[in-house]
Formats: structure tokens, C-alpha cells, sequence
């Protein structure tokens, strides 16, 4: 018999994170774009970061038909959250200028490049990074390098760096609190085992 779960969140009822989860307002807008390998991941931080700010939409899918539409908000300019060799800084980027409607893909890097590839306006669009990414909190994955974060992660220091001195700290929270349940769930030893530091 499956457990009961919150139509919210998406956690088992008794592990609900909603109360947790702040509605933060932003000036930028982010669009969530999610491969569906990670709507029912148990650690699914797109979802978090889209119900904790007024301004997020998530999205999942392979193909996006409605991309167009989706990327051209009036008063807004496009930015994909997504390394490469030619991405600007999102510190180039002033609280005077132009609002931005920042796209972030949510999959592994494998599916993240997938999205990109099959979605080529996509792929097209002027690319942001994090000049200076502080270390992740995502303490249950092997990061693939240094500097990679969790999709929640990411977006809270993107909007961190585009809205200085906003908070979005708050939206944090829930991530913690769904990092700790999962280290108590597998217990000390085998956190440890599998995801401490070796010494």
C-alpha cells in the first residue's frame, strides 16, 4: 500500500515540507524547466524553489511546444542558467537593468544537455552563470565538479547576486530540512559509509 501524500509538495504526508516553504517575492522571474526523470526524485528542488516564489513556474517535459511563449515576457529578457564557455556573469548584471526571466533547466547534467538539445530556442538563448558559486549543501549527491549545485541552490544564489541585498535564504529551508530527513532515514552509519568525508 502506497503512503499518503501532500498534492503540494509531493512528500510522503507525514514528511510534508509545506510548512516550511516561504512565498517569496522577486523581481526576476524563473522559469523551471523539469526533465521528467525528476518529478517523482525524492529529492525534487525544483519544486521547492518554484512553490517558494510568487514569481516561478515550473514546468515538466522533453519537447517545450509553448517555449516561444513562454520566453517572450514583455518587460523581461531571456537568460539561460547553463555553463558555457561564452556565459556572462550574473554579476555583469545591475538592479537597474531590465528584469530577467531567468530559464533554468532541472535534470542531471546528462538530461540537463538533453533539454537543451531537443528544445534548440533553448539552447539558443544568451547564457548567465555563477561567477563564484559558494559550495553546495546537497550533501546526499557526488557533485560532478566544483561548483555544482543543487537546482534550489542555484537559483537562491543567481537571485541572491541579480536582487543584492534581498535575502532568499528563507527558501533554503525546506531543502535542509528534506537533506536532514533523508541522512535520518538512512541512518548515521550509513550516511556516513556512503556520503561523509573521508578522513
Amino acid at each position: 500500500m502506497s503512503r499518503a501524500r501532500c498534492g503540494r509538495c509531493l512528500r510522503p504526508a507525514d514528511h510534508c515540507l509545506c510548512p516550511l516553504i516561504p512565498v517569496l517575492p522577486s523581481r526576476t522571474r524563473v522559469l523551471l524547466l523539469q526533465h521528467p526523470s525528476e518529478v517523482n526524485h525524492a529529492l525534487n528542488t525544483a519544486r521547492l524553489a518554484a512553490l517558494g516564489l510568487s514569481h516561478a513556474q515550473l514546468i515538466v517535459g522533453e519537447v517545450f511546444e509553448d517555449l516561444p511563449t513562454l520566453l517572450n515576457r514583455p518587460g523581461y529578457r531571456a537568460r539561460l542558467l547553463f555553463p558555457a564557455d561564452d556565459a556572462q556573469p550574473l554579476q555583469a548584471y545591475g538592479a537597474t537593468d531590465e528584469p530577467m526571466l531567468l530559464v533554468v533547466p532541472d535534470g542531471t547534467w546528462r538530461k540537463a544537455r538533453k533539454l537543451l538539445h531537443l528544445n534548440p530556442l533553448l539552447a539558443a538563448l544568451p547564457r548567465v552563470t555563477l561567477a563564484a558559486a559558494a559550495p553546495s549543501r546537497y550533501r546526499l549527491r557526488k557533485a560532478p565538479g566544483p561548483g555544482a549545485l543543487s537546482t534550489i541552490e542555484a537559483v537562491v544564489q543567481a537571485l541572491q547576486v541579480l536582487e543584492a541585498p534581498a535575502s532568499f535564504e528563507p527558501l533554503l529551508r525546506p531543502f535542509e530540512a528534506l537533506i536532514e530527513g533523508q541522512i535520518a532515514a538512512m541512518g548515521e552509519d550509513t550516511y556516513q559509509r556512503n556520503h561523509g568525508t573521508k578522513p
